[in-house]
């Protein structure tokens, strides 16, 4: 009888050193602390972590800890605690808090998802070849991939926490410990999914893939291997039950964009997108070579184990549609975890030959730390610019109600920092802001001041020149549209120069380094709007 395709080879894998036996200093303790360590370090020195989105969550923080009996803030916003998932950084830094405050319970939550990720990466790697593979540091970058940069930071937890899981769920596989690994993925399963449903969907594929493969080694055919595979991953499907609950009360959030090819391949090229165009390009290019270099290689190959994960997890990137319920750049996110899988699983075909062992470690240290240096320094230069901009807060009073409006310069590479920024005279001075992003069926704030029309959450705070191929607001046009007297001051971030007769009824009251601050002109409260109102259809 004739299975399906066998294409990938049994091999055993490597038989694990001796107790008490030398190690190369990539598989030593000393290698993978110190791989965990560095990763703390492009964040250690900036204030608030410079992500794109970071400004907003924090915004959604606020809220959280605050609202309750703030009446400033009840004037616009309400925040509900639900159980859906995508909660992961705001259980954690709601309570941290109550302790040390807001801003450095973030900084402090969000700069340790990375080394959580790299140790996830080690672990995994360890447990599938019995040893850390010299490439292994090649992966570790990845942890301060594009999703990470966007701020996506509910899902970037969710896919530390998965990897770190997935390593367990290896190890007990490994151990044919098959009973408690049922038992303890069960509240697994849970902790993942509450973190970011993207996370615990991404655990089911690994696990599933890698039990597939285990089976198949225990001599079952590939059909009866699947089936098996998903009998044991079984036990992480209690959070289905939520999700249609969730959903079921949900309305609203289109699914759209499928196969749209373009972006699928700046997505790939863009996995390491931050502000050197050059640099993270190159970046993407070795560690896209490196898993083709060890298929063309004679004394190199890919685990089977991880090969099939990743084969499942590009599989799903093809089929991913670019937004899901709302959620943008829901494919882009894949991409950084599914290339690391596939470097995770280079390995000797035999014994381990430790010139070539030896250079290929030295190149992938060297790689991270070029990579690592590189991050250090953009985070540096973007934390100093936000500290700049960050400056204008001193001249808003409390209570205030703010308009933003950053300047897309379209085609450039460089991640603009501030799209979110202006969330922050939430946190620091209880405004309201308009780039706030109140989700359709996933939202735990809400956000209501009708008087502002369009400009009651993102993305109004967007603006860019005519001509530009993504849509949003012409500059001139949101600035025509802002309604009267709904707002206290208007503050311009990373703005082009401008006529100053498109801001007649502001007067400047600081400006800083890509950041200028204006106020009403007259000392009279909010009125309602008296002029145009914009709409979607004014966009």
């Amino acid at each position: 009888m004739i299975h399906a395709p066998e294409l990938i080879a049994h091999e055993p894998a490597p038989a694990a050193l001796p107790k008490g036996a030398p190690r190369p200093w990539w598989e030593g303790r000393p290698f993978v602390v110190a791989m965990i360590l560095l990763a703390f370090v492009p964040l250690l020195w900036p204030t608030i972590p410079p992500l794109v989105d970071l400004g907003g969550h924090m915004g959604r923080y606020k809220v959280a800890l605050d609202g309750a009996h703030s009446a400033t803030l009840q004037q616009w916003y309400h925040f509900r605690w639900l159980p859906i998932g995508n909660l992961g950084v705001d259980i954690l830094v709601v309570p941290l808090a109550k302790l040390i405050g807001l801003e450095p319970a973030t900084k402090v939550v969000v700069m340790s998802i990375p080394p959580m990720l790299v140790a996830g990466m080690l672990w995994v790697a360890r447990e599938v070849h019995n040893r850390l593979p010299p490439t292994v540091a090649f992966a570790l970058p990845l942890a301060f991939g594009h999703p990470f940069m966007f701020g996506f930071v509910n899902f970037s937890l969710s896919m530390a926490l998965a990897f770190v899981a997935f390593g367990l769920w290896l190890r007990l596989g490994r151990l044919g410990k098959s009973k408690l690994r049922a038992l303890l993925f069960i509240p697994i399963s849970f902790i993942v999914y509450f973190a970011h449903t993207f996370g615990w969907g991404t655990l089911g594929l690994l696990c599933f893939s890698a039990e597939a493969v285990r089976q198949h080694d225990r001599g079952h055919s590939w059909w009866m291997a699947g089936i098996r595979a998903a009998y044991h991953s079984l036990a992480m499907a209690g959070p289905v039950l939520l999700i249609f609950l969730w959903r079921s009360e949900a309305s609203g959030g289109i699914t759209a964009k499928w196969f749209d090819w373009d972006y699928k391949w700046e997505y790939l090229l863009r996995m390491f997108r931050d502000r050197w165009e050059n640099f993270d390009l190159a970046s993407a290019a070795v560690v896209l070579a490196v898993p083709l270099f060890a298929l063309v290689h004679p004394r190199l190959t890919l685990s089977r184990n991880l090969a099939f994960s990743g084969l499942v997890l590009a599989l799903t990137y093809v089929l991913l549609p670019r937004i899901v319920f709302g959620s943008a750049y829901t494919d882009m996110r894949l991409v950084p975890y599914a290339v690391a899988i596939f470097i995770l699983a280079i390995r000797f075909k035999n014994e381990t030959r430790f010139p070539l062992a030896t250079w290929l470690a030295v190149a992938a240290v060297g790689f991270m730390a070029v990579r690592l240096v590189g991050t250090t320094a953009s985070m540096a230069i973007a934390g100093a610019r936000q500290n700049e901009q960050l400056k204008a807060l001193d001249h808003i009073e409390e209570g205030s109600r703010v308009v933003v409006l950053v300047w897309d310069g379209c085609e450039k590479w460089s991640q603009r920092r501030s799209d979110h920024l202006g969330a922050i005279a939430t946190v620091r001075k209880e405004a309201y802001t308009n780039d706030h992003w109140p989700m359709a069926g996933s939202a735990l704030l809400s956000v209501r001041y009708p008087e502002a029309g369009y400009f009651q959450r993102d993305p109004s705070q967007i603006v860019r020149d005519r001509g530009c191929r993504h849509e949003g607001w012409a500059v001139e046009t949101a600035l025509d549209y802002l309604p009267d007297e709904a707002f206290d001051y208007l503050w311009l971030l990373d703005m082009r120069p401008i006529p100053r007769r498109w801001v007649e009824g502001w007067e400047p009251v600081w400006a800083g380094e890509g950041s200028i601050l204006l106020r009403r002109k007259g000392d009279e409260g909010p009125r309602p709007a008296t002029r145009r109102t914009a709409s979607a259809s004014g966009r």
